[in-house]
């Protein structure tokens, strides 16, 4: 059955996301001369846009200047030729992206490019700009791996990071090969938590919850759920959640269709941890009891890379019980077709 209803493989590609944690990732373009930079901007859009949420998660309390990502037509107001700007495309073709180089362009930021080609490329190629280019064939939400490696390699030769990340990016690999055998088809669902979790959310709309540091695993997940399940879902960071949300699930109708889902990380503030346990508790009987997923992993990094090919493969699997194909995005195509 999931032969079947998985077409395309895309478990096959999950069990060797591992190896994404070793593509090298090269800058063409012009001698870079170091500036005066005072801002980071990552421009990108879903799926691409998310290693630029890791990478604020991973400097987070010691990176020296700020680091933002638009998702968008525009770029911040403050930009200029001290700003850095990364403009990230996993086609190289999405409108959003492409404006935001454009006006990096004309404000004169300085200016690197990721992507497996499309217009985006031949744009960064035509103006000299910093580029890389990365493997093409996945959908972006497989691809976060590759993104993550091109987005540290040009912060470092920005000089806005040191070399520390990247290289301890592709020495979690063979970490991160041994951990992802566990959520293989062959492994049955009584020791396969990636299944386990599917089970539980199949029929259900996924509600996932994370801490500061971890949140962009939860954006992770509802994209995951969106793309590959074919399924509605929805996420929220600690503690921001106890002061609105937290009262939304206190009303009626007591029966809700959703299945809740907390990550949980001992690498968070202890008081995330407390909260997230006393919020259940709380909230008994007026909304399903959360179902934690403890994050693997003793740092950030690994951490991360643990709970994104997690949330791929226990998506896959809910498409299948869905009894969706987990690989195609058509409704997107069609979308930009329509645009175009």
């Amino acid at each position: 059955m999931i032969r079947r209803k998985d077409p395309a493989d895309t478990l096959s590609g999950l069990m060797q996301l591992s190896a994404q944690t070793s593509f090298e990732a090269i800058i063409e373009g012009n001698e870079y001369i170091a500036g005066n930079i005072n801002a980071v901007v990552i421009a990108g859009m879903g799926g691409s846009a998310l290693a630029a949420e890791m990478v604020i998660a991973l400097t987070r309390g010691w990176l020296h200047i700020p680091l933002v990502v638009t998702k968008g037509y525009d770029l911040p107001g403050f930009v200029n030729d001290n700003t850095l700007v990364i403009t990230i495309s996993h086609s190289g073709n999405t409108e959003e992206t492409l404006s935001c180089y454009d006006q990096a362009r004309a404000k004169n930021c300085q200016l690197a490019v990721i992507t497996t080609g499309g217009a985006l490329f031949e744009k960064a190629a035509a103006d000299g700009v910093k580029r890389i280019k990365i493997p093409a064939g996945a959908q972006p939400r497989m691809s976060t791996v590759y993104h993550l490696r091109g987005l540290l390699k040009i912060l470092q030769h920005f000089l806005i990071i040191d070399g520390d990340l990247y290289q301890k990016l592709e020495e979690s690999g063979e970490w991160l090969s041994g951990q992802v055998k566990a959520w293989a088809p062959e492994v049955p669902t009584e020791q396969n938590i990636a299944k386990q979790l599917a089970v539980k959310s199949a029929g259900k709309t996924p509600v996932i919850y994370a801490g500061e540091l971890t949140w962009p695993l939860a954006y992770k997940w509802k994209i995951s759920w969106n793309e590959s399940a074919k399924n509605i879902a929805f996420c929220n960071q600690y503690p921001e959640f106890n002061h609105n949300e937290f009262i939304g699930w206190s009303s009626h109708p007591v029966e809700k269709p959703f299945v809740i889902f907390d990550l949980m990380s001992h690498l968070e503030h202890p008081r995330i941890r407390e909260r997230m346990e006393l919020s259940d508790r709380l909230l008994s009987g007026m909304r399903p009891h959360a179902v934690s997923v403890e994050l693997q992993g003793e740092t950030l990094l690994k951490q991360l890379l643990w709970g994104l090919a997690l949330g791929d493969a226990a998506s896959i699997y809910t498409a299948i019980l869905n009894g969706v194909d987990p690989a195609p995005v058509k409704l997107v195509e069609r979308l930009k077709k329509e645009l175009s």
